[in-house]
């Protein structure tokens, strides 16, 4: 398994000890979706090499669903599902980004995608490849993010 880290510079943040939680904000690239999300300001995300991840580019922050908030643009999302149907891809129908969707892997939570959120709470972002070419075999290593 790979791991790149990409550290984003924060101006006036200092880290003391544990993790720190922010506040993220996040939304498609025409804005009108919005969301926010309560997760770690050192981000650990998900690059998977599966036929849709690899085609839109998706980071995978997987967050439980208590920590996803959607602030604006509910009416403006469209839903693609496929194979089994549990993965639910929200993305805008004006723009086409796919900022967050319910992951099969995670379905009692959300998959951020950390492309769409602003880099300035963002401390830094571990990104760990995943293979969701052979989903079956790897799902299970996922399923701990949100308390499975």
């Amino acid at each position: 398994m790979r791991c790149r880290r990409i550290i984003y510079s924060v101006s006036g943040r200092k880290r003391i000890g544990s993790p720190t939680m922010t506040l993220h904000k996040g939304s498609c690239h025409c804005g009108r979706v919005q969301f926010e999300v309560d997760a770690a300001d050192d981000l650990e995300v998900r690059n998977c090499n599966c036929s849709i991840c690899r085609m839109t580019g998706h980071q995978h922050l997987i967050v439980e669903k208590s920590a996803f908030h959607l602030t604006a643009g509910e009416d403006e999302l469209s839903c693609y599902t496929f194979n089994t149907g549990i993965a639910k891809h929200y993305f805008c129908r004006h723009c086409g980004i796919k900022s967050f969707y319910v992951p099969r892997s995670n379905p009692n939570g959300y998959s951020v995608n950390a492309r769409c959120l602003d880099h300035a709470t963002i401390l830094s972002k571990k990104i760990i490849d995943f293979d969701g070419q052979h989903w079956e075999e790897n799902a299970e290593s996922l399923q701990h993010l949100t308390g499975q």
